[in-house]
């Protein structure tokens, strides 16, 4: 009888992980779909601001390099660079010793949406941290870091 109601028990956690886990997908989704307000730049989708984010405040990326950091292909990066620019987030200048190459970089107001994202994602990390304990912090690190690995396959 032990057996059968352990048993039952491991189901009943192993359907509410997977329900979770589906409810989760199903809320970043629709994360997705929703632009939103980053500091001088104004609303950007979430496909802008990570493309803001993958640039990074660096002093500029190869477009190729932007384009693999994307999982994107070059013709498809130039193309999102081209609307960033229009919406002068981004700018382009010719690389110093590569005249084949392009590098990408952030304006002062693709700047300011980059620190207005980085200012998001460190007040949700605060209150994360506010209803998880020390240990539970390091598990869910762990655990986004595996689950990241599984979906990059």
């Amino acid at each position: 009888m032990d057996k059968n109601k352990n048993q039952s028990k491991k189901l009943n956690n192993r359907a509410r992980g997977s329900h979770n886990l589906g409810r989760l997908i199903m809320q970043l989704q629709q994360l997705e779909r929703h632009p939103r307000t980053f500091g001088e730049a104004g609303a950007l989708t979430p496909s802008e601001i990570h493309t803001i984010d993958a640039i990074g405040l660096e002093h500029g990326i190869l477009m190729s390099e932007l384009a693999d950091r994307l999982g994107v292909t070059k013709g498809a990066i130039t193309q999102i660079v081209t609307r960033k620019k229009m919406k002068e987030l981004v700018k382009r200048t010719p690389h110093p010793t590569d005249s084949r190459a392009v590098l990408v970089s952030l304006t002062e107001k693709g700047k300011d949406a980059y620190r207005a994202h980085e200012t998001l994602h460190q007040h949700f990390y605060q209150q994360l941290r506010s209803q998880l304990d020390p240990k539970e912090i390091e598990i869910f690190e762990r655990c986004i870091e595996k689950l990241n690995t599984f979906l990059e396959k």
